[in-house]
């Protein structure tokens, strides 16, 4: 299937136009989750911690089940895991809702966003290791590196675009409708727009690496090495300081007496974060990913560090302009490499571990920078996106170093 370099189509002709714009849309709902459900039971039920555990709850239905979700994608298919998982999860999302606002105990509510998470269709690793299989297996060899490094740039900027749009899109509905607008509109996107990235015919391919079983030519512990670990524990870190910037950032505006313009000052950083994303691409082969890395994640520490000691609104913007420059790139960094040390035939289920990682930490963070913005105060909140930065650099270290003796 592969043609010369002359006449090979680009990746855009390949997958097509409607394709890019199905994949957007799909991955909403997801960035919508964590946001609506910590925003409707903390309205609605009157408990930011609560409201933290619930969103945490997702996020550990999502690292529990994620990965699964990918293998079996990788093994049958992803048309059948992810029409099973639109469904699922618009049920569970309705549900959610009905029991926020019913009498039923705490408890429940705990059981449903665990569901949630569990069901979740992780839309984007789905679409970077569908993207990917076609770069490895339809595109010439010479192409390939600089292919996916702009195909992980670009879905990347479009994580970061969902991430930023979901919690302001999650804010205005339940202003301007009702705390369960966010939720029950989350569930109708999911039906339809995830139903559609499934039904995509890009949907119907299986890598070409697959015995015929659907047996990978590679061994589950290879998704155990410590070069893929050290990964998934960067993109973690990033998750984490996802969770933690948008919480204490939150509690940072409410003591300020303005809350509800959290999610627009958060856009600072989400708007130029995209941006640089993009940028990834043109970057010099000579700038390594091990480098970028450390480089990127160092800005991101020194941003956060910026916001810990941040006394103004002012002071705050800026801190989050210089963090937008450093976790777009950090990102797109951290998925290349998860895409370069996949195990053969394994793409979506390192994908899906990556973005379980992502949502994880999020909700982790978010649960805990919330209980402490709500006992200790908004100062001690504001230390934890330093904390994650940390993680994210430390990471690097030790990618750095297991990379140097390897060589």
């Amino acid at each position: 299937m592969t043609q010369t370099t002359t006449s090979s189509p680009s990746l855009l002709r390949l997958a097509g136009l409607p394709y890019f714009v199905i994949a957007f849309i799909a991955r909403l709902p997801f960035a919508m989750m964590v946001v609506g459900v910590l925003t409707i039971v903390v309205t609605v039920r009157g408990s930011l911690s609560l409201g933290g555990i619930t969103s945490a709850a997702v996020g550990v239905g999502t690292a529990l089940i994620g990965p699964f979700l990918g293998a079996a994608a990788d093994r049958y298919g992803q048309r059948p895991v992810l029409v099973a998982a639109a469904v699922l999860n618009s049920v569970m999302l309705a549900a959610f809702a009905a029991v926020v606002y019913s009498p039923l105990p705490e408890s429940l509510i705990l059981l449903t966003a665990l569901a949630i998470g569990a069901t979740a269709p992780q839309v984007a690793p789905m679409s970077r290791s569908r993207l990917v299989t076609i770069i490895d297996e339809r595109m010439p060899r010479e192409r390939r590196i600089r292919t996916t490094s702009a195909t992980m740039s670009y879905e990347s900027a479009a994580d970061e675009t969902v991430f930023v749009f979901g919690p302001f899109l999650v804010g205005a509905l339940a202003s301007l409708i009702a705390p369960w607008a966010p939720i029950v509109i989350a569930a109708a996107l999911t039906l339809i727009f995830v139903g559609a990235f499934a039904l995509h015919p890009t949907g119907r391919h299986v890598s070409a690496t697959r015995g015929a079983g659907g047996a990978a030519p590679s061994a589950v512990s290879e998704l155990f090495r410590p070069s893929l670990i050290v990964v998934v524990l960067g993109i973690l870190g990033v998750g984490l300081f996802f969770g933690a910037t948008l919480t204490a950032l939150t509690s940072f505006m409410a003591d300020r007496g303005a809350a509800e313009q959290a999610g627009l000052l958060y856009g600072v950083m989400g708007i130029g974060s995209a941006i640089l994303a993009l940028g990834v691409a043109w970057l010099p082969p000579r700038f390594t990913l091990h480098a970028r890395w450390l480089v990127f994640g160092s800005i991101l520490l020194a941003g956060s560090a910026l916001v810990a000691t941040a006394s103004s609104v002012g002071m705050m913007t800026i801190a989050l302009a210089l963090l937008g420059i450093g976790v777009g790139p950090t990102l797109v960094t951290l998925y290349s490499l998860g895409a370069a040390r996949s195990p053969l035939g394994r793409s979506a289920t390192v994908m899906t571990m990556l973005g379980s990682a992502v949502i994880v930490g999020q909700a982790a963070a978010s649960a805990i920078t919330g209980g402490l913005a709500e006992s200790t105060g908004t100062a001690a909140a504001l230390l934890l996106p330093l904390v994650a930065s940390a993680i994210v650099v430390g990471s690097g270290i030790a990618n750095r170093l297991l990379a140097t003796s390897r060589s």
